[in-house]
């Protein structure tokens, strides 16, 4: 499991963090995978590419679980 830290924000939106994080090359590619389904927030699948992130959210793709810090 990886850990996000959002330091001194109150969120992250989810594309930025895909990009941010290396997941995704680039934010179109980010916001495609997010868009054909293959990203869960808490569990549950995401198609907001803006889905804002908040400390201890839990976020998987492509076998990467990611928990905001």
């Amino acid at each position: 499991m990886e850990e996000f830290i959002l330091n001194n924000r109150e969120y992250i939106e989810l594309n930025n963090l895909l990009k941010v994080l290396g997941l995704c090359d680039t934010g179109g590619m980010a916001k495609a995978a997010i868009a054909e389904g293959h990203v869960r927030v808490n569990g549950s699948l995401e198609l907001r590419k803006r889905c804002k992130l908040r400390k201890g959210d839990r976020v998987a793709f492509e076998g990467h679980e990611i928990i905001i810090a």
